[in-house]
């Protein structure tokens, strides 16, 4: 179906001329976007490297990263090609006319995009940033204007990875939309579920190996040694930088990038349901181009001014006038686009209230999600900034030793998860209202308030890269030696101003998350309408018994969707685990086998680390991603669709708070540390120090591998309902039922989850030779990791 065929105005299956017009406006905003990305990436590019040995350290993290990322590819091309196999063996549910065979092939091809899309923006990402944080470092140097220059290279750098965010996010759904009209929505579930699928895996392999080298080091650096973070003599060092960039650079890109394209899918699929094939398809598109400009204008207005105190308050000045922009632009493009009421707009909705105006329905749920990411990130900046209470009373805390130190952090990351889940549950229940009585209504306008909230998502992916550039930055200039006090006061700033926006985009992911996944929901529950009228049902009656909460069936669903968040961020949480204890024993190793190290005369073995790091990250990822694809799958065909739509809800809720819960209080303590580090309460190397840095270790995997990772993951397991759920019914009822194919997959299912955690379980560590008498591949016995720990 092409997108310049025409019909006369009204809600045909092919788009007007001016809406065809809109769509090819919106796909030159996003090349606009990618353009303005080029230019940064010159401008960058452009600016001074520092000293040789400096651009030797960065040469390393450089080759690293890139060989992590090559691959961790590698390995995630096999499930690109098995999903793009399923996906076009499933049924779709909406096809118009004899178009399901070209939706199918569509679906596929796109996953394949969408995979590909959410691929390079993280590897992109990660490649300027290797190449960036030099530049920082070099920046901070400078004797006058050092600290602004610094500053403007991160953030700028991180408006690159947003500019390809909002850029190819856009221009994709735009193609989708211009090619296949009424059938978009159907084909962009592909699209979403390729960028969904591999932002989770990034997600979780760039979290495993940047935490494990993190804790590894600080373990034996910081606390047995006595030694600096970023010291050369530490051979973690090299691999902790390297960590810094594939999961907080390409990891997060990613998963900005599949939030952005999964919010869009939600909103076309549930536009067309409630405005129409004309508006519905388009208007998304349009508050997503308001977006790119709001991205534009955001990044080149973000500038530190010498009299701010810190980069924090630039950033925060920068987001909240985007934020005012955005909702004074979204309301110029409603109020030009939309018409004013239900008979212009020609909805399929029958129920609506003829005094209700949909410009102002719309515009309200954009407002909506735009204010709700302020909030976040004011909230989250509350419990995570180094001036405010949670965090000086954690510091404080560190006083009476490390175990105080974790139950602080504990306590402020569940006080803040608490706040931040009302916080989108009041924004999801505002929006929710906005549906005047019509529930497909209402869940349209909460997948319009994701809209407005990722209106400034390419400001947010700027913050959030520039975190780990700073980082990187930081620790560059420490190990060269090469930097001065003043130099390394900026540094020391920029990275705790880092720590905070990584905790804040956090915050704002794991909110579009919820008000995706809730779309979803709504998506899911139209899709299950039209496989159950396709296989000759009573639908309302159907749709009653399926959502029914005291049906037993159904809140055993909500238990497992529970249970799969806990289950998920343990394998994290654990593979670090695992992962980090192989690094120290390796950093130990080379301490007691080299001597020099600490004198200078032996330099480390850098690559050991790394390529531990590597491996386990590739190994562990596997699990936690099957989990997230194959439970789902269980629970659909064994206990039916209703159960599936419970077990969808359970996630949500309980992967909110978990997500909350973990970011915030990995941020509270990571920049506790970095308070103490300043000189509080001792200052470094005193006992509050190396209590404070057992917080930062424990939180670490929280806040950089397993809440981040949750994110993803309900998008994933919520695309997946989607896709399946025509299947489910099919086999559930009607003439094509089949009791025997729906159990024979979900026991398929089922036996690979617990086979995979099963042998997660019993992996060894990833240790190489111990004291000469491993056995070269990989392997430790119990009695040489003894002897190791000795």
């Amino acid at each position: 179906m092409s997108g310049t065929q025409l019909v006369a105005a009204g809600d045909g299956l092919s788009l007007t001329g001016t809406n065809v017009t809109l769509i090819v406006v919106a796909a030159v905003i996003a090349l606009v976007a990618l353009g303005f990305a080029a230019a940064l990436v010159r401008a960058v590019l452009a600016t001074g490297k520092g000293t040789k040995k400096m651009q030797d350290i960065a040469g390393a993290v450089q080759e690293g990263a890139s060989a992590y990322l090559f691959r961790q590819f590698k390995t995630l091309g096999i499930f690109v090609v098995l999903a793009v196999v399923v996906l076009y063996l499933l049924p779709v549910s909406h096809a118009s006319g004899d178009n399901e065979t070209m939706v199918k092939i569509g679906r596929s091809a796109f996953f394949v995009v969408g995979a590909l899309f959410s691929a390079f923006i993280g590897g992109a990402g990660m490649a300027l940033a290797t190449r960036a944080n030099l530049r920082v470092a070099a920046a901070a140097r400078e004797a006058e204007g050092g600290r602004e220059k610094a500053m403007s290279i991160a953030f700028r750098t991180g408006g690159v990875v947003g500019f390809l965010t909002v850029g190819l996010g856009l221009f994709g759904a735009a193609l989708v939309v211009f090619l296949y009209e009424s059938d978009a929505p159907t084909v962009l579930e592909g699209f979403g579920f390729g960028a969904a699928l591999l932002a989770m895996f990034m997600r979780v392999g760039g979290g495993i190996f940047t935490k494990a080298a993190d804790v590894g080091a600080d373990l034996v650096g910081k606390v047995e040694q006595g030694i600096p973070e970023d010291d050369p003599r530490n051979a973690a060092t090299i691999a902790d930088n390297v960590g810094d960039n594939v999961g907080d650079c390409a990891g997060m890109a990613a998963d900005l990038f599949e939030s952005y394209a999964v919010t869009l899918v939600a909103s076309l699929i549930l536009g067309k349901a409630a405005f129409g094939t004309q508006y519905g398809l388009v208007f998304p598109l349009v508050i997503s181009a308001v977006g790119v400009i709001v991205a534009i204008i955001g990044v080149f207005i973000t500038r530190l001014r010498k009299a701010d105190k810190s980069g924090l308050t630039a950033i925060n000045r920068a987001f909240y006038i985007s934020a005012v922009i955005a909702a004074a632009a979204v309301a110029a493009a409603t109020w030009a686009y939309l018409p004013g009421t239900w008979a212009g707009l020609a909805s399929p909705l029958k129920n609506v209230g003829a005094n209700t105006n949909p410009r102002i329905i719309a515009l309200a749920a954009v407002v909506i999600g735009i204010a709700l990411a302020a909030a976040i990130m004011a909230l989250t900046g509350y419990y995570t900034e180094t001036s405010r209470r949670p965090v000086k009373d954690i510091g404080k805390s560190a006083l009476t030793g490390a175990a105080t130190v974790v139950l602080a952090g504990i306590s402020v990351g569940l006080e803040s998860a608490v706040y931040s889940a009302l916080l989108i549950g009041g924004a999801v229940f505002g929006a929710f209202l906005l549906g005047t009585g019509s529930i497909t209504l209402s869940l349209f306008a909460v997948a319009l308030a994701g809209c407005g909230l990722l209106t400034t998502v390419g400001v947010i992916v700027a913050m959030d890269t520039f975190g780990p550039i700073s980082d990187n930055a930081q620790g560059i200039a420490e190990m060269s030696g090469d930097i001065d006090e003043k130099g390394a006061r900026t540094l020391t700033e920029l990275d705790a101003v880092g720590n905070t926006t990584k905790a804040i985009t956090k915050g704002i992911a794991i909110a579009t998350a919820v008000l995706a996944a809730t779309a979803l929901f709504g998506s899911y529950t139209d899709t299950l309408v039209s496989s159950l009228t396709t296989a000759g049902q009573n639908v309302a009656e159907a749709l009653a018994d399926m959502l029914n909460v005291s049906n037993p069936a159904n809140l055993v669903g909500l238990l497992i969707g529970s249970a799969v968040v806990f289950l998920f961020s343990g394998l994290a949480i654990n593979a670090v685990s695992r992962s980090a204890m192989a690094v120290v024993f390796e950093v130990r190793r080379q301490f007691r086998e080299f001597p020099g190290i600490m004198d200078g005369t032996q330099r480390p073995e850098y690559g050991k680390v790394v390529d531990i790091c590597t491996r386990d990250a590739q190994r562990e990822l596997i699990t936690p991603g099957l989990l997230a694809v194959l439970a789902p799958i269980a629970v659909g065909f064994g206990l039916g669709a209703g159960p599936l739509a419970s077990y969808l809800a359970g996630a949500i809720g309980t992967g909110t708070l978990m997500a909350v819960f973990l970011a915030n209080s990995g941020g509270a303590w990571d920049n506790a540390k970095k308070m103490v580090e300043d000189g509080a309460y001792g200052g470094k190397g005193s006992p509050a120090h190396e209590a404070t840095i057992i917080g930062d270790t424990v939180g670490d995997p929280f806040k950089d591998t397993a809440g981040p990772a949750i994110n993803p993951l309900l998008k994933v397991m919520n695309l997946v309902a989607l896709l399946i759920a025509p299947a489910v019914v099919a086999l559930s009822v009607g003439p094509d039922s089949n009791t025997g194919a729906r159990v024979g997959i979900a026991a398929f299912a089922a036996a690979v989850i617990v086979i995979a955690v099963w042998f997660s379980k019993r992996k060894p560590l990833s240790l190489g030779e111990v004291d000469g008498e491993g056995k070269g591949d990989g392997t430790v016995t119990p009695s040489q990791r003894e002897k190791a720990a000795v």
